[in-house]
């Protein structure tokens, strides 16, 4: 039985594209209302809410664009910290049906930065999009000279300078995701195109041997000359 080179291609298509069917991911803030009025020590709880079960991992992105493991959770509920560790004394991490929850126990200047639930869905990472968290910006006041009052000399008024949050984003988690997965997807692609390329020379190979017998011309197979008794 000949396969057909137009399913091949069609079933060559459907490996070379499983993101289609992936899933969106979506943060929420649980804890604090305000994301804008974190304090030091206080809890933080992120949910990311997914229709599927198949296990999460939750990173965090700092300033320097530095991507740091968090926890896994498997589809059992069972979160996997850093080390393999099963607890962790700065996190929390639980699973409610297909909602991935992720707590800092107690939030510190170094748990500042980009928070990201990821999953493997269709062998692709998907990430969701990235919750910032960082604690409210501090306004400082520059030390003056008081000079003494005298007729025609102003005061200086003080320098208000706004530090600025330690937020500023570097990379883009999605780019070394895109490295990651579609340059193995594309070496993918070509290894199916070529089996394809391959799968049709030999088809047509071997229908040309079917036809190289020669049938005479009318019909009838050749029979033997009889000699004489």
């Amino acid at each position: 039985m000949d396969t057909s080179p137009a399913l091949l291609l069609l079933l060559a298509l459907g490996f070379c594209f499983p993101g289609i069917y992936g899933q969106k991911l979506e943060m929420k803030v649980r804890s604090p209302k305000d994301i804008r009025q974190l304090r030091v020590g206080q809890r933080l709880e992120l949910e990311c809410h997914t229709d599927r079960s198949h296990g999460a991992s939750w990173i965090r992105q700092d300033s320097t664009g530095t991507l740091h493991f968090i926890a896994f959770i498997n589809s059992l509920s069972r979160p996997t910290f850093e080390g393999g560790q099963r607890t962790s004394t700065r996190f929390e991490a639980s699973k409610d049906s297909t909602i991935y929850r992720l707590a800092v126990k107690s939030f510190t200047p170094r748990d500042q930065g980009c928070y990201f639930c990821v999953m493997n869905l269709n062998q692709m990472l998907q990430f969701s999009p990235g919750q910032r968290a960082f604690l409210p910006a501090t306004t400082t006041v520059a030390p003056s000279t008081t000079a003494p009052t005298t007729q025609g000399s102003t005061t200086e008024e003080p320098n208000l300078t706004t530090a600025e949050p330690e937020g500023g984003m570097q990379g883009d988690p999605n780019f070394f995701c895109h490295i990651f997965i579609w340059v193995p997807l594309a070496g993918a692609c070509l290894l199916l195109l070529l089996a394809l390329v391959i799968t049709i020379v030999l088809c047509q190979q071997t229908r040309r041997r079917r036809c190289r017998c020669k049938r005479p011309a009318n019909g009838k197979p050749p029979t033997k000359p009889r000699t004489p008794n």
